[in-house]
């Protein structure tokens, strides 16, 4: 499944982010703001964000795994927007769910930036020679035991995707502007095995993205913000 580009900016099904604030953030303002949010092993001891965070005492079911996602800013005329996948229905781990491009650590993988490159490469088609990694967010400890390294970097347009349909549905792009609104955060819940949990969510058309995707993105608006 090949597409030139993507959804325009603005445009998810059912519209969204009409009357979101304007932030104007340039290239120069991201690579700063990232400045100091190395890559690497040693990460300062830094917070891991997780489930948890909503949900006091929601430990991972199993051991950690080391996993790595992009989180791709796509430099439009327009402002910058995030790049993320539809995840297909089949999938027997969060199927039909909103997620950054990315997987689990393999032996091969260099460091976590070679696992965001070569997950997103396989998934979406997406060329490194595009992508420009330039720091990181918090570790992210996921209920399904997997301790996430979300790669934020910048992606430069025209690109072509030629999509992994055995993993990914569609790829789509939402304004960073529409994330970094505080009115556009929301929480939700939902019973589980007679528990009640709580999650994030954005809420942009008729797409909800909820769990560690909506998390993380929490996490880019607070450092955004700092």
């Amino acid at each position: 499944m090949e597409r030139t580009d993507i959804l325009p900016v603005g445009s998810a099904v059912g519209g969204g982010g009409g009357g979101a604030a304007s932030y104007g953030l340039t290239r120069g303002d991201i690579r700063r703001t990232f400045h100091n949010r190395i890559i690497g092993p040693d990460r300062g001891g830094g917070a891991n964000r997780g489930d948890h965070e909503l949900n006091p005492g929601m430990l991972p079911l199993t051991e950690l795994r080391a996993a790595s996602v992009l989180v791709p800013l796509v430099d439009r005329a327009e402002g910058f927007s995030i790049l993320l996948t539809q995840r297909t229905a089949h999938l027997s781990r969060h199927a039909g769910q909103i997620a950054f491009p990315g997987g689990r650590v393999d032996e091969g993988d260099a460091d976590e930036v070679a696992t965001a490159l070569r997950e997103t490469e396989e998934e979406i088609g997406l060329s490194r020679s595009h992508i420009e990694p330039i720091g990181r967010l918090d570790r992210y400890i996921t209920r399904t035991g997997f301790t996430v390294t979300p790669v934020v970097a910048l992606v430069e347009p025209p690109f072509t995707l030629t999509v992994d349909p055995n993993e990914v549905s569609e790829a789509f792009e939402v304004p960073l502007d529409f994330i970094l609104d505080p009115a556009n955060r929301q929480k939700d819940s939902y019973d589980f095995q007679g528990v009640t949990r709580y999650f994030y969510v954005f809420r942009y058309g008729e797409r909800n993205i909820w769990g560690a995707t909506a998390g993380m993105l929490v996490n880019l608006a607070e450092i955004f913000a700092a």
